[in-house]
Order: structure tokens, then sequence, then C-alpha cells
């Protein structure tokens, strides 16, 4: 079994910053591409950033420059900084991570429960 926890989330000004951390765990051969979404009150989830197993790197137009996403690999842990943050960042941050199980090779999609990001203005 494969369980993904996000953590790192809570309440902070306009301007701040978080960190927020995926960490995975349980019978993981490799942990491949992960990705972090978010989603507002009263809005469908948006993908916001997401790092290959190789370490390239994708960001949503809104979050450029603000976001980084980076892996450590050992940990099977993924990371999102964000800076400079902005009230409309408001949101529950999901961590979607895509794994190969070990023992049975099989490619399993994995969601945490979420993290909640509130900023204040």
């Amino acid at each position: 079994q494969v369980q993904v926890v996000e953590s790192g989330g809570g309440l902070v000004q306009r301007g701040g910053s978080l960190r927020l951390a995926c960490a995975a765990s349980g019978s993981i051969f490799s942990m491949n591409d992960v990705a972090w979404y978010r989603q507002a009150p009263g809005k469908q989830r948006e993908l916001v950033a997401d790092i290959r197993s190789g370490g390239s790197t994708y960001y949503a137009d809104s979050v450029k420059d603000r976001f980084t996403i980076f892996r450590d690999n050992r940990k099977k842990s993924v990371f999102l900084q964000i800076n400079n943050l902005k009230p409309e960042d408001t949101a529950v941050y999901y961590c979607n991570v895509e794994v190969i199980v070990g023992g049975t090779y099989e490619r399993l999609e994995v969601w945490g429960p979420g993290t909640l990001v509130t900023v204040s203005s």
C-alpha cells in the first residue's frame, strides 16, 4: 500500500512564504512524476506545478516566478516553495504522485488528503 501526505499549509499574510511538503511512503520501487494541484473554494482543482522523474518542471502561468517545485528522491518527497503569497493563492493544495509499486511493479497514481493554505490580505 502506498500513502501520500501533504504538510506545511497554514495561515499567512499577503507577501509571506510557505514551503509545502509531499511525502510518499509504503512499498515504492520508484517515485516518478509528482504534481501539485490546488482547489480554491467554489472552483475546480487546477494544476499549479509538476516535476518529472528526470527533474524537468512545469508551472502554471499564474504561479511562475513565485512557486518552485523540487524533489528529494532519497526521502521520497517533493516540495513546493511558495513566495510572495497572494489572497488568490488561498486553496487546499494536493499532491499527486505516480509510483511504481515494489514487488508488483504496478504503476499507481496516489493523491494525498491535501493541506490548506490561507492568505490574508
